[in-house]
């Protein structure tokens, strides 16, 4: 198929629906909205969880328990090879500074260090928490460390 030989699909358009133009025409008129009722006056909205008066599903469902999700800590991740790749020797990195290079879209709780790819620099690393890797290839590296 080329481009010249496109067509459009005549099934994709429908012609409007015109209502309310006399009994010949299949939709006179209620308009095909029935007799009387809610949905045919003018002006109805009726929400998508309404069950017509009856108790709705999610009053019918018991409510149990707790979550603790909205308490939960929440931390802005940041590998050791970002690190390596963004700063050099004996820079001191701090969340602020994170931010300022743009390596921090947001803090959220605090600034957790991971552990992937590798760094051969010497740094000094403030953050809020340290996964186990990233303690270790930040030794490794001769790299200090500082838990906010």
């Amino acid at each position: 198929m080329k481009l010249h030989e496109l067509e459009r699909n005549r099934a994709a358009k429908h012609e409007r629906r015109r209502v309310g133009r006399g009994m010949g025409s299949g939709l006179g008129k209620t308009s095909g909205r029935g007799e009387k009722g809610q949905k045919a006056r003018s002006g109805v909205s009726i929400k998508a969880t309404f069950e017509g008066g009856q108790l709705p599903l999610y009053r019918r469902l018991p409510k149990r328990g707790f979550s603790n999700s909205d308490f939960k800590i929440r931390y802005a991740t940041i590998n050791v090879s970002d690190l390596n790749e963004k700063f050099k020797d004996g820079d001191v990195v701090t969340p602020e500074l994170l931010k300022e290079i743009g390596l921090l879209k947001n803090q959220l709780d605090g600034v957790k260090i991971l552990g992937d790819g590798e760094i051969e620099k010497k740094l000094t690393v403030k953050a809020h928490k340290f996964s186990k890797t990233a303690i270790e290839k930040l030794e490794k590296s001769g790299s200090t460390i500082e838990v906010i």
